[in-house]
Parts: C-alpha cells; sequence; structure tokens
C-alpha cells in the first residue's frame, strides 16, 4: 500500500523590504515537499528552493529507507524545484521530470535574469548547481506498481500549472493549485486569470479527493482535507476578485482581504498581490 508524507520548511525570511512593508521582516511562504513510497520505492513531488532546506529534506528522505525513482516537479516556479541538485546528488538514479508544457517554464527560471531575482531574496543560499526537469515521457507515474497520474489544470500562480493525482490514496498533490492557510500569490494574475484559477480547481475537484496537499501550506493547518482545502481556496479566489473590482488602491485590497481571512500566514504575499493589481503606499 502507498503512504504519503509531507515535508514542510518553514516560513523564510527574504533579504529584500517591500515598498510599503514598514521595515518589518519579509517572508517567503512556507512550502511543502511530498514523499509517496510503498515498501520499496518513493516519489519526491517538489523540491524546495534553499541548499539548506533541500539538504534537510533528503535527511527526511533517507529515514524512510525507500528507492526514489522519480521527482515529480508540478509546475515552473523555482522555488518549488531549485533544490533538484540536492536532491538528485543525494538519490543519482532518481530522475526529475515535469509534463512537457511545463519544463520550458522551469528552464526559464534558470535564465541569470530570473536566477538573480532569486538570489535577491535569498543571497548566498540557494543551490551552486541547477537542474531543469525532464519532460515526462508517458501519462503516468509508478510506485511499487502503483499508478500516480500527472494532471494538467492550466492556470494556477503561474501558467501552466498541474497536479499530482493518486488514484490509490484519493489524494491529490496540489503544487500551487490550492493553498492552505497562506496567503495566495496573485502578484502574476489578472481578472481572467484568476477565473482560470477557478477552473483549475473545478478539475481538482473533479478527481473526488479525500486529501489534498498544497504546495504552500501553513504549518498549523489543521489536517489535509480535501473539501476544506479547495473551498478555502476558492474563497479566497472569489474574495480577491470582488477586492480588486471594490477598491481604489491596494491599501484598500489588504484591508479587505485581512479582514476576511486574518488567519493566513505570510502577509507579504498579499502586499505583492495587491500592489501588482493596484497603486501601493508610497
Amino acid at each position: 500500500m502507498l503512504t504519503i508524507d509531507v515535508y514542510t520548511s518553514d516560513y523564510k525570511p527574504i533579504a529584500v523590504t517591500p515598498p510599503g512593508w514598514g521595515g518589518r521582516q519579509a517572508t517567503w511562504p512556507a512550502s511543502t515537499a511530498t514523499l509517496i513510497h510503498g515498501r520499496e520505492e518513493a516519489a519526491l513531488v517538489d523540491a524546495l528552493i534553499t541548499r539548506e532546506e533541500a539538504e534537510r529534506l533528503t535527511e527526511w528522505i533517507r529515514a524512510k529507507g525507500k528507492t526514489v525513482t522519480t521527482v515529480y516537479v508540478t509546475h515552473g516556479h523555482a522555488d518549488h524545484f531549485l533544490g533538484l541538485s540536492v536532491v538528485l546528488d543525494a538519490f543519482p538514479d532518481a530522475v526529475a521530470v515535469a509534463l512537457p508544457e511545463v519544463v520550458p517554464y522551469a528552464e526559464e527560471q534558470l535564465s541569470a535574469p530570473v536566477l538573480s531575482f532569486w538570489e535577491s531574496l535569498f543571497p548566498g543560499q540557494l543551490p551552486t548547481r541547477t537542474v531543469a526537469p525532464q519532460p515526462l515521457a508517458g501519462e503516468v507515474i509508478t510506485v511499487d506498481g502503483y499508478e500516480l497520474r500527472p494532471v494538467p489544470v492550466g492556470q494556477s500562480d503561474t501558467h501552466p500549472s498541474s497536479v499530482l493525482h493518486v488514484p490509490a490514496l484519493d489524494a491529490v498533490i496540489g503544487g500551487d493549485v490550492a493553498y492552505d492557510g497562506i496567503h495566495m500569490w496573485l502578484a502574476d494574475t489578472d481578472h481572467e486569470a484568476r477565473m482560470q484559477w477557478l477552473k483549475a480547481l473545478d478539475i481538482v475537484a473533479a478527481l473526488n479527493p479525500r486529501i489534498v496537499v498544497s504546495g504552500h501550506r501553513d504549518p498549523a493547518a489543521p489536517d489535509y482535507d480535501a473539501a476544506r482545502v479547495l473551498a478555502a481556496s476558492r474563497r479566497y479566489l472569489q474574495d480577491f476578485v470582488e477586492a480588486v473590482a471594490a477598491a481604489r488602491d491596494a491599501e484598500e485590497i489588504i484591508t479587505a482581504m485581512n479582514s476576511a481571512h486574518r488567519d493566513r500566514g505570510n502577509p507579504y504575499t498579499l502586499l505583492a498581490s495587491a500592489t501588482a493589481q493596484l497603486p501601493g503606499p508610497a
């Protein structure tokens, strides 16, 4: 039988002070990497970003005593896969893969200008070697004979995105399609993208999962209940759409979203999302 274990890397300080942040310490949201394992084999979903957290992840995986055959990358944002080189050095027989349409976006993240952005957030903390996932050949990944099915969903906080369906466990490893207890990254979306993101949540819901593991998940989130996670993500997107439509500036978006979602972690994400839609504080 398969088992799912989730490694959560906590909120990380970033080395920039965004305009309007008031000198407080901004952080990057807590992130997950998920191990799906059977009696002998294992597949990892996403691989974090900094060298240190990827090293801790590999130690955690080693303790499971399984053979890692595959690392699946859900989408092209570097905070989910820059740790690949560390993971693959630890498990050299594993192969890193993504859907073919995701690979070019992952490769773009490894270009000098984009890596420079990530280095500005995490100076001296990124792995010295970068690796992009290869295009997945075929439609499934197997672990001890069980099928894991990548599902393209189109839009999440970036396009294209995917999730990994684990039918044997009624589970979906959701990348950034659903967030859990953390402000959702909407800085790179417009109204149409947010409408498409809601459709991506419909695609996940249609898989009828009991479990949804979010790529960004607050360490104190109570469970992985799919109905709760999907409903909360849908509500957040809908509230953001309404807040943007009603607001005159970013501060009004932030006020509205904090009123409805005050308990969500990583307020820097909300600032970035709001100021990408409307002018923010000076």
